[in-house]
């Protein structure tokens, strides 16, 4: 069950120098989009860096949306994110290994409204003594996420949105 399909199922342009966000890995940078011969097929592939990994990725262009990567998200769409941490924390009462499999799937879904479902949920917990490892292992992983994609929104820095995004979290 992926994002629900988008009204007009145009796909995305990509160009040099778009911030962009890949599923699994999160925000990257589009370096270049070139025409390249791999086992002698030509393929249109787009170049995205990830600064923090220092990783280089090749996405073809006809496999961008299958693949689920997407613009950044509008600010709009950032803002509804917000909205998603101030509701209620909605936490199943199901086994622990079962709810961090679908906090996981959330964060590499790359959906903004997703991610902020997870540290929504993991919130009210983080920093307090009966947290597990591995639960704030995820916590932090989400926050990452969203904190990368302020900073791109912002034009900032990841440890300037992920301070924002934690007085954020402290009026919530």
């Amino acid at each position: 069950m992926g994002p629900p399909p988008r009204a007009a199922a145009k796909a995305e342009t990509f160009v040099e120098g778009d911030h962009v966000v890949y599923p699994t890995h999160g925000v990257g940078k589009v370096e270049r989009i070139a025409v390249e011969d791999i086992a002698g097929h030509r393929l249109e592939l787009i170049h995205i860096t990830f600064e923090e990994n220092r990783m280089t990725l090749r996405v073809p262009v006809a496999k961008a949306r299958s693949a689920g990567l997407r613009k950044l998200a509008t600010r709009k769409m950032f803002d509804e994110a917000l909205g998603v941490l101030k509701g209620r924390a909605r936490v199943k009462r199901t086994m622990w290994s079962r709810r961090a499999q679908e906090y996981e799937a959330k964060i590499n879904s790359g959906d903004p409204l997703a991610i902020a479902e997870v540290v929504r949920d993991l919130h009210r917990n983080a920093g307090q003594p009966d947290q597990s490892f591995s639960e704030r292992q995820i916590y932090e992983s989400a926050m990452d996420r969203l904190a990368a994609e302020l900073a791109a929104l912002d034009q900032t820095d990841k440890s300037t949105a992920a301070v924002k995004l934690a007085e954020f979290l402290k009026t919530v």
